[in-house]
């Protein structure tokens, strides 16, 4: 009787050291290349379901000048709704995440450029500024829950 009480023991320490430790460099590296996908694949404007996958489906959008969306339909559609403006064109890099102690959660800033038609109906690119956050789903994946930009104010003129 006293040798299955060691056997379990054993096994719960076992079962309790085997949760996933969090390499910080790993994941660091692992979601900056994640982003960069989902920043090719939007600037490229050609698969909805595809750059939609990238936010979670609770994500909730702020974008300049836009009402918040929440959701993955309410993001589906704008993604749609952008990809079909003529001249639409978008492309950023993130940089320096910043994780949660458990590492399940981080934010990026990051920078956008967004080309859009303008009053004139001539091509007018917007650079924006932006944090996004992201959680690690229970799939292994990164998903982005937050993303909110807003307009970097105008450069300062050089002092002459």
């Amino acid at each position: 009787m006293s040798r299955p009480l060691p056997l379990l023991v054993f096994l719960l320490l076992l079962a309790g050291c085997s949760q996933r430790s969090f390499d910080p460099a790993g994941e660091q590296a692992k979601l900056l290349r994640r982003d960069a996908e989902w920043a090719d694949l939007a600037s490229a404007g050609k698969d909805v379901e595809k750059i939609v996958s990238y936010w979670s489906d609770d994500a909730v959008l702020i974008f300049p000048g836009q009402p918040v969306l929440e959701g993955k339909a309410a993001i589906r559609a704008y993604v749609a709704e952008s990809l079909n403006t003529p001249g639409f064109k978008i492309h950023w890099m993130s940089e320096k995440p910043v994780f949660s102690p458990d590492g399940k959660l981080a934010y990026m800033r990051g920078k956008d450029e967004l080309t859009v038609p303008g009053p004139n109906g001539a091509p007018v690119t917007v650079h924006l500024r932006g944090i996004s956050i992201w959680r690690l789903d229970a799939d292994g994946q990164w998903r982005c829950v937050v993303d909110i930009s807003n307009e970097q104010p105008p450069a300062a003129p050089v002092a002459r």
